[in-house]
């Protein structure tokens, strides 16, 4: 089946969602729309839609007009396959001990390394994006550096692959991983049960970090939060509090030139920046929470 996709940019989020909400009229009717917050501190906003027809070109430019948007940007994609196509092209990741690899490439696990399986359909959190693979390797030299935490969250664990590596590292832990998202969470979960780690990682749906199961663990001892740099600076003092003194916590989701401003704050909330690696567009910070007096 033929999809377009139809696209624009605009400012500001409540005429973006107002925009997204109008192309809902349209006729014919998107499948789907988006409303994406651009994060390169341009202050842009994307919205699109996804068509089974060719959308409406009348429709779309008076919508552009009336919203004060950029002219629609009309699209046809191809037909693909896209988990088969995801399976062709991404590689097994590498970070250290690390081998996150999905279950085509089973044949390729190396001996003595830790082996993570996550399914090519479920490519957010697959360890190939600079996020993700910046807090693999973090982890990697924490866990180099003879760090032994107790307790461990997964703030925003997508897949839950972070939260499945501490648990396999440090086997003692409490582990927790939680998302706003409920079909994350039901994928952390499954994910845990294909590495033979159910029960290895109590998983969890939450804003933040307000949730009971999360807040009787606390303080936790390393926290991971791969999300973005709105949330990150917006949580600071909520994942300060749930840090234990002298804890770590491994940031990322922060395109490089955000990171100084995500390091200033967290500085003002008690942490000392103790590596920062930036991978292509993508920085990882470790920080460690100053210890109480």
């Amino acid at each position: 089946m033929t999809t377009f996709t139809a696209l624009t940019t605009l400012k500001g989020r409540d005429r973006a969602e107002a925009l997204g909400e109008a192309m809902e009229s349209l006729d014919p009717e998107p499948t789907g729309v988006g409303v994406f917050e651009i994060e390169d501190g341009s202050g842009l906003w994307e919205v699109g839609g996804y068509f089974t027809e060719t959308p409406d070109p009348i429709g779309l430019s008076l919508l552009s007009a009336t919203f004060g948007a950029g002219e629609f940007v009309v699209s046809e994609l191809p037909e693909t396959d896209w988990v088969a196509k995801v399976r062709r092209e991404l590689a097994p990741v590498e970070a250290g001990r690390f081998f996150v690899y999905g279950s085509h490439d089973a044949d390729r696990v190396p001996e003595g390394s830790i082996a993570l399986l996550i399914e090519a359909a479920m490519a957010f959190g697959t360890g190939h994006h600079g996020t993700t693979l910046g807090c693999l390797r973090a982890l990697d030299r924490l866990v180099d550096a003879g760090l032994t935490p107790g307790r461990v969250l997964d703030l925003g664990c997508g897949t839950a692959v972070l939260a499945m590596a501490a648990a396999r590292v440090w086997p003692g832990a409490q582990v927790l991983a939680s998302d706003i998202d409920p079909v994350a969470v039901e994928v952390a979960e499954a994910n845990l049960a294909a590495n033979g780690m159910a029960g290895a990682v109590e998983c969890h749906e939450a804003a933040g970090l307000d949730h009971p199961a999360l807040a009787a663990a606390a303080p936790f001892d390393l926290v991971f939060a791969n999300i973005l740099k709105g949330p990150l600076i917006m949580l600071a003092p909520e994942i300060a509090a749930a840090t234990a003194p002298g804890g770590t916590v491994i940031l990322s989701g922060i395109l490089t030139p955000q990171a100084d401003e995500v390091i200033a704050v967290y500085r003002d909330a008690g942490f000392a920046l103790d590596d920062r690696t930036d991978i292509v567009d993508w920085t990882t910070l470790t920080l460690t929470r100053a210890a109480e007096k």
